[in-house]
């Protein structure tokens, strides 16, 4: 399902709608799937409440049906989800991802080395997508680092997940995108903290984050140049940025388009501008002289956060927070868990919200279908997961 997330063909909509159909099948067939969804009814209640969100904002400003697509999104993985509560053998689904990892951080290589693209996009999107891609991409590899990091995995399926975080890795590392990279460095260390905190391999554990450390601070300034220089632009950016002669670079245009959306917050507290309306609002601006025309080719203001309240006003920003810290809450109440059934997709779902919820700092990581289709199908379909396990073991204790 992920890789079918980042490639542009029309194949990709096969495995999501054969899981639609199935998720249906199983909500309305099966009493436990219905149990489960119960059971994780806080993580259900936000997804719901974004969906309600964004419809309502969407009839309150006219916009018509083409911003319902979020919604439809997020519909579709809550009813995928109940894939999730059927007996999986989990170890070959994380296979699975590992394998998408490898193939897309692979086809992050071709693209830089072979094909001679600047900033690698993969499969889907356009040179427009390298952000987007690298979020995946490390998605994909904090599950492999999990699954790597468990002690019951068996030799051979660790050096795979060994080999997906590093293509995934990489990958990012190819796109050059500054966000997603700094947001990857503290969830990293976060996990293998509480692997390090769950299990007592403090040792082993401090020992691996030297070394990733080591090699990724040797790969990004032996192998390529042009990332450090991203970096090094960084604080010339912010120190030389001037609204009145806003210049063209992504860190002053990213300061002018969060000075915009503030601005927009302001005028708009209650209901926002309208889902989608950004780059109208923007233009407007510009027009007035308000806002530089450097930001113009711009449909969103690169910051989660800000997009949300700008564009649905008090409520939206609510309904966003919602959407990270309660998934966030659910799973990080199981992350110790003595069981590794339990405890690794809880360290997965929650290593995968700071992700975004980091990345959202840089930019609007619901605003293309790929990124926010990996974060609900994984944070919706772990949720189901763990709610089924925890029915699973009422089970068996009421049998025993």
């Amino acid at each position: 399902m992920p890789l079918s997330f980042s490639i542009d063909w029309g194949i990709k909509a096969l495995p999501s709608a054969l899981l639609f159909l199935l998720g249906l099948a199983l909500m309305a067939s099966t009493a436990s799937i219905r149990r489960s969804y119960r059971a994780a009814w806080p993580v259900v209640a936000v997804a719901l409440v974004m969906i309600g969100f964004v419809i309502f904002n969407v009839l309150l400003h006219g916009l018509g049906w083409r911003p319902l697509d979020r919604p439809a999104h997020i519909l579709l993985f809550l009813v995928v989800a109940a894939c999730f509560s059927l007996p999986l053998r989990m170890r070959v689904v994380w296979i699975g991802f590992s394998l998408g990892a490898i193939v897309l951080g692979a086809a992050a290589v071709v693209q830089a080395y072979a094909l001679g693209i600047d900033r690698p996009h993969g499969l889907n999107g356009g040179p427009s997508a390298s952000i987007e891609l690298a979020t995946v991409l490390l998605g994909l590899s904090t599950m492999a680092l999990v699954q790597f990091l468990a002690h019951g995995t068996p030799r051979r399926e660790r050096w795979l997940h060994l080999l997906a975080m590093g293509c995934a890795m990489y990958g990012a590392l190819l796109t050059q995108s500054r966000g997603p990279l700094l947001a990857f460095a503290p969830v990293f260390l976060l996990l293998v903290l509480l692997h390090g905190r769950r299990c007592g391999h403090w040792r082993s554990s401090l020992l691996l984050v030297g070394a990733v450390f080591v090699v990724a601070g040797t790969v990004t300034f032996g192998m390529r140049g042009e990332m450090v220089e991203r970096f090094q632009a960084i604080a010339p950016e912010v120190t030389r940025f001037d609204h009145r002669l806003a210049t063209h670079g992504a860190v002053i245009e990213r300061l002018e388009m969060w000075r915009t959306a503030a601005r927009a917050f302001g005028e708009h507290p209650l209901v926002g501008i309208g889902v989608g309306q950004f780059d109208a609002y923007t233009r407007k601006e510009i027009a007035a002289g308000r806002s530089h025309a450097a930001i113009e080719r711009y449909n969103q203001p690169h910051n989660e956060y800000l997009e949300a309240a700008a564009t649905g006003g008090v409520p939206g920003l609510l309904a966003l927070l919602a959407v990270f810290l309660v998934p966030l809450y659910y799973f990080g109440r199981r992350v110790l868990d003595a069981d590794d059934e339990v405890a690794l997709p809880a360290a997965v779902g929650a290593g995968v919200i700071v992700l975004y919820m980091l990345c959202a700092l840089t930019d609007a990581v619901f605003y293309r279908v790929m990124t926010q289709s990996f974060y609900f199908f994984t944070v919706l379909g772990l949720a189901l997961r763990l709610a089924w396990l925890r029915h699973a073991e009422t089970r068996r204790a009421s049998a025993a």
